[in-house]
């Protein structure tokens, strides 16, 4: 269901285009068709000159718990990741307006490695970070083993990559994936207050300043692409399919 995913600009911030993931009852776990929801939200942010700034949302205590384990098992018996998750990928990365993440609660898998791409990101003291990549079988993506190491060190990347160790919410601000901490009930707010103040700025000079502080895009697409073959094939291995039954059946 589209719906799971809202797209809007609201009335106070009308240069910020809002994606917010609305699955609140599946912990906001994402299907294909929200990948492609968010994806054309993007490109569509990309080409109108009005919206300046992007945000991501989740709900109250949960940002999102990741791909849709349902999506990824049904995966795995045919063997390739999904497509709509790589373009999803490729748009976020590409975009050439700031981006925003503002995240309360669960923040599991590519809810948390997204906000790698993000240029700033809010959230609670109580969120939770945590990548079970490895747990599940499978491998990082998004291309957070090239840019977690550059950004953390290898030891706190590895930890939360590898090891699977859930970051706090100070956790991941020390680590350097998020910007600021405030109360729960604040987040949303000082997100769009951050998006906002960078939707006021000289848009080409701000364009300028994030692509030579985010650098060459096109390495990150490589990493993206050589994790993807690796995380296809693991979809297609026996134990990451028995990984994905126990999972089921808790």
């Amino acid at each position: 269901m589209t719906d799971h995913i809202i797209v809007e600009q609201l009335e106070a911030h009308p240069d910020v285009q809002v994606i917010r993931f609305n699955r609140a009852e599946k912990k906001n776990a994402i299907t294909r068709a929200m990948y492609s929801k968010m994806t054309a939200a993007l490109m569509d942010a990309d080409r109108d000159t009005a919206i300046r700034a992007t945000v991501f949302l989740g709900t109250a205590g949960c940002f999102s718990a990741g791909n849709d384990l349902g999506d990824f098992l049904a995966a795995a018996m045919g063997g390739s990741m999904p497509g709509e998750i790589v373009e999803f990928l490729y748009a976020l990365v590409r975009s050439p307006k700031p981006v925003v993440s503002g995240v309360d609660g669960l923040a599991i898998g590519i809810g948390t490695t997204m906000h790698l791409h993000c240029d700033m990101t809010i959230a609670s003291a109580r969120s939770q970070f945590r990548t079970p990549f490895v747990d599940l079988a499978l491998v990082p993506e998004a291309a957070s083993s090239l840019i977690a190491p550059r950004v953390m060190g290898h030891q706190r990347a590895f930890a939360l990559l590898a090891a699977g160790e859930t970051f706090s919410g100070e956790d991941a601000k020390s680590a350097g994936i998020v910007w600021r901490l405030c109360p729960p009930e604040e987040v949303e707010t000082a997100t769009l207050k951050a998006a906002s103040a960078l939707a006021a700025k000289p848009p080409e000079a701000l364009r300028i300043a994030r692509d030579l502080i985010r650098g060459d895009r096109d390495e990150i697409i490589v990493r993206i692409d050589e994790e993807a073959r690796h995380f296809s094939a693991r979809l297609h291995s026996a134990e990451a399919r028995a990984a994905f039954e126990a999972f089921m059946r808790r």
